[in-house]
C-alpha cells in the first residue's frame, strides 16, 4: 500500500509545483530532500521563494515512521495508543503577493498503525481550503464545484458531509471566524468505504488530483488586478488568522511537532510576512468588511448562482 502511494503523492508534488511555475512565469521550486537524523522519515520539501505571482509557495512531501503513535493522531483514536505507524503525505500552503489572490492549503495522507498480534488499522485523511482576502461570488463558486465533483464519484452525500467537516474545522474558536471559505476536510477514510483500500485510494486521489484544478484559475485571474497599501496591510493582517489558527490548531502542525518533525517543512505554511493590529475594525461597506459579513461564513456556494 505504501510504495503505490508513495508514487502517487511524488507525481502529486511534482505536477502542482509544474503548474505553479507556469502560472508564476519567473521563480522555480528549490528541491530540498531531507531525512530524519533517527532514520525513521524522510521527505523532499519543495518551495518557491519571491516569484512574480507567489511570495512563497511549499509543497512538501514526507514519511514518518514511529514506534509509538503520538496523542495527536490517537486524541480520537485512542485504541492506536503505543502502536507502531507510517505517516506519508503531501502538504502545501501558497501565499501571493497580489491580496485579491487567495492563500490555499491542500493536504492528502495516508497513515498505518500497527501492533503485534493484531490486524493493522490504516486511514486516509486530506482536503483543501481557500482564504480569500477579498472575496468574489464567482471564485467561491468554482472552488466548491470542483470540490463537490471530485466527490461526486463516490456517493451522493460525501460533498455535504466532507464540506460541513471542513466548515467545523477551519473555525478559529478564540476569533470566532471562519478562517476562509472551506472546501474539504476528511479524516478515518477507512469505515466510510467499508474498508475497500482501492475506493479509499481512488477517493485521495480524486481530491489530490481536483486542488490545482480549482485554485490554478482563480490565481490567473487575479493575480494581475491592481492593489495598494491598503489592500496590502489588509492581507497581511488577515494572514495573522491564518497563522494562529496552524499553531494552536492544525492537526498536521501538531503531529509534526509531537513525531519531532523537520520545523523548516512543517513551519513552511506560515507567511513570510504578516502583521497584527490591536482591535481592528473594518469600516463598513467597504470590501475588508464585506470579507467578514459575506465570505467568512459557511454556506451553499455549489447552488449561489
Amino acid at each position: 500500500m505504501i510504495e503505490q502511494i508513495k508514487t502517487y503523492l511524488l507525481d502529486l508534488q511534482a505536477d502542482i509545483c509544474t503548474q505553479l511555475e507556469t502560472v508564476d512565469g519567473k521563480a522555480s521550486f528549490i528541491k530540498d530532500k531531507w531525512v530524519r537524523p533517527d532514520g525513521k522519515g524522510s521527505g523532499l520539501t519543495r518551495v518557491l521563494t519571491d516569484g512574480k505571482v507567489f511570495e512563497r509557495a511549499g509543497v512538501n512531501y514526507s514519511i514518518v515512521h514511529g514506534d509509538n503513535m503520538p496523542a495527536a493522531a490517537t486524541e480520537l483514536r485512542p485504541k492506536l495508543a503505543g502502536c507502531r505507524f507510517s505517516a506519508l503525505g503531501v502538504s502545501l500552503v501558497i501565499h501571493a503577493h497580489n491580496p485579491y489572490v487567495p492563500t490555499s492549503h491542500a493536504n492528502v495522507r495516508f497513515f498505518l498503525a500497527e501492533k503485534d498480534n493484531e490486524d493493522p488499522v490504516w486511514w486516509f485523511g486530506g482536503g483543501f481550503d481557500l482564504t480569500p482576502y477579498y472575496g468574489f461570488d464567482e471564485d467561491c463558486v468554482l472552488w466548491h464545484q470542483n470540490a463537490k465533483t471530485a466527490c461526486a464519484p463516490f456517493g451522493d452525500q460525501v460533498y455535504a458531509r466532507y464540506k460541513k467537516w471542513c466548515d467545523d474545522y477551519f473555525y478559529i474558536k478564540h476569533r470566532d471566524e471562519q478562517r476562509g471559505i472551506g472546501g474539504l476536510f476528511f479524516d478515518d477514510v477507512n469505515e466510510d468505504f467499508l474498508g475497500d483500500f482501492d475506493t479509499c485510494f481512488a477517493f485521495m486521489r480524486s481530491v489530490g488530483d481536483t486542488y490545482i484544478k480549482a485554485y490554478r484559475p482563480i490565481v490567473e485571474r487575479r493575480k494581475d488586478i491592481e492593489y495598494g497599501e491598503r489592500e496590502k496591510q489588509f492581507q497581511l493582517y488577515r494572514r495573522g488568522r491564518y497563522v494562529e489558527f496552524n499553531l494552536v490548531y492544525d492537526r498536521g502542525t501538531i503531529f509534526g511537532l509531537q513525531t519531532n518533525g523537520r520545523s523548516e517543512s512543517i513551519l513552511m505554511s506560515l507567511p513570510p510576512q504578516v502583521t497584527w493590529s490591536y482591535q481592528y475594525q473594518p469600516k463598513a461597506n467597504t470590501p475588508e468588511a464585506k470579507l467578514y459579513d459575506h465570505y467568512l461564513k459557511p454556506q451553499d456556494w455549489v447552488d449561489a448562482n
